[in-house]
């Protein structure tokens, strides 16, 4: 990616165009333009995250997210290109057993809440999994490399688990779904037999 921008108000999208890193203009309503659409509102959600405080390793940890998430922002401008490997992958599998071997075993459901770090995390989570739908609706009509669908897919597990070990770190815990049905332990009261 040798072009920097030197320009920001080009006016070449007043058309309803864009282009992408190989020249290409294709329309702003586009799948592609789509999905990097999503990568890019996630690396924004999470710097939003960012600005929470925030154990150190966590932080590094979404610094580095937040790069890779720029990488497959740049894969999808280029099709065809490949910047997001596998090796991004693994590293999200590594960190989604380390910190998940730190919270005790889910046996509820839980809400997206507790602290303000915890809810971004939870933000951020559902983004991966609105920007991993439309990585998956691009992937039906072209070719696409799998670790980037492969990422987004690890990240909002492993942003699940960052929002519980958040909660810990605030000195919370998980906010459980008060199931209505679940509530409904006591049998029913017998009837009397005509």
């Amino acid at each position: 990616m040798g072009n920097r921008l030197t320009q920001i108000a080009t006016r070449t999208g007043d058309a309803g165009t864009t282009g992408l890193g190989n020249n290409q203009r294709v329309s702003k309503s586009s799948l592609r333009i789509h999905a990097m659409g999503e990568v890019d509102e996630l690396n924004s959600q999470l710097g939003l995250l960012l600005c929470e405080p925030l154990p150190q390793d966590v932080r590094a940890l979404l610094d580095a997210i937040q790069h890779q998430l720029f990488n497959l922002g740049g894969e999808l401008s280029i099709p065809g290109y490949e910047l997001l490997t596998g090796a991004a992958v693994l590293e999200l599998d590594q960190a989604l057993a380390h910190y998940n071997a730190q919270l005790p075993p889910l046996q509820e459901f839980i809400l997206p809440a507790g602290c303000r770090a915890a809810a971004l995390a939870h933000v951020c989570r559902t983004v991966a999994r609105r920007a991993e739908r439309q990585l998956v609706a691009l992937g039906n009509e072209e070719a696409l490399h799998e670790a980037p669908r492969q990422y987004l897919n690890r990240l909002s597990d492993l942003l699940f688990v960052l929002a519980r070990v958040l909660n810990r770190a605030a000195g919370g815990d998980d906010v459980y779904w008060r199931s209505t049905r679940l509530q409904r332990t006591d049998p029913e009261p017998e009837q009397p037999q005509a």
